[in-house]
């Protein structure tokens, strides 16, 4: 039999695997809970803005600014590892930094951990908005990601982006590759694939893993859990009850713009069509007269016809008599 674990055995496998817990949460952090994308409010200018080493509104710098890395405010020479001794001090302000981060644009201490290993794993390299492709320099706001496709946000476009995620760039849920029903869906790419499609040849997929996107390699969701749309277009007249244009025919929910120009000018409209109504009395006479003519001459051609007729069988009825007198 096994023998049993002592208490300080199990202590120790406990912190075992709750530090390996922490662990993998920190790779997990949601980018809003970073010290380099904090809030910051300016100490002149009382905006509220990313943390950053310079005010982006009045370029003032701040009288307590944060590492980007570890989140401290005050070295307060506990760890051993500052580049810049200080004994027996606690610095706090430009006296506790040592550098500007290239990709947040925020200071980092002078502790020789933050500063050998914050550039390399700087959560907000490349982080370019998916919608204004605006970089951390180029405005002053915070940096999200969109929680369907997990592409970087900012803070002005980051509501409307994620309301209008979920569409496909497809007027259906059939399959890219075929005309099956999608079974999964690619948030990041919009388009939808089958079971058979979704698996490339000769690429070993994982077990109890989500299955890789196999256009961009992103992680793929089933479509029943989602609330996936299809595209719609709305152009113009087509939104409203409108009939079709073939036959010619105009809404009859059209209202113009300047309904109140027509009832103002009603009775001058009225005397108007008085007279256009006489002008088509007069064309409707002249128009029965036309047609009377047309008429005669009608008669007179199908007349001709009659005759040129009644000639073409007296001439064959001749012929007739005179090939029946040859024969006798």
């Amino acid at each position: 039999m096994p023998k049993k674990k002592t208490g300080q055995r199990r202590k120790a496998e406990k912190q075992k695997l709750r530090q390996k817990e922490i662990r993998t949460a920190k790779d997990q952090l949601d980018l809003a809970k970073f010290p380099c994308n904090a809030v910051m409010e300016c100490d002149k200018c009382s905006k509220k803005q990313k943390s950053r080493a310079f005010c982006y509104f009045c370029q003032s710098v701040q009288r307590l600014p944060m590492c980007a890395h570890c989140g401290k405010i005050k070295c307060m020479l506990k760890t051993g590892d500052c580049v810049v001794r200080h004994p027996g001090v606690f610095n706090t302000g430009l006296g506790m930094v040592g550098a500007i981060c290239d990709h947040c644009e925020a200071w980092v201490c002078h502790g020789r951990r933050c500063l050998t290993t914050h550039a390399c794993i700087c959560p907000l390299i490349d982080a370019i908005c998916q919608e204004c492709e605006r970089g951390v320099w180029d405005h002053g706001g915070r940096i999200f990601r969109c929680s369907f496709c997990n592409c970087f946000l900012c803070e002005d476009d980051q509501f409307e982006h994620q309301a209008s995620c979920q569409v496909l760039e497809a007027e259906s849920f059939k399959c890219q590759s075929c005309n099956r029903l999608g079974q999964y869906s690619c948030l990041r790419c919009k388009t939808c694939y089958c079971e058979d499609h979704i698996r490339r040849k000769g690429f070993k997929y994982e077990k109890n893993k989500p299955i890789p996107c196999p256009k961009c390699g992103f992680e793929t969701s089933q479509t029943k859990d989602l609330s996936m749309s299809t595209r719609t277009h709305k152009f113009g007249r087509q939104g409203g009850t409108y009939e079709s244009d073939d036959e010619g025919n105009q809404s009859q929910d059209y209202i113009p713009e300047n309904h109140t120009s027509y009832q103002e000018g009603e009775d001058e409209d009225d005397d108007n069509d008085e007279d256009v109504d006489d002008d088509d009395n007069d064309d409707d006479d002249d128009d029965d007269d036309e047609d009377d003519d047309d008429d005669g001459d009608d008669e007179g051609e199908r007349e001709r016809e009659n005759e040129l007729i009644s000639e073409n069988q007296e001439n064959c009825n001749n012929k007739l008599h005179q090939s029946i007198n040859k024969n006798v």
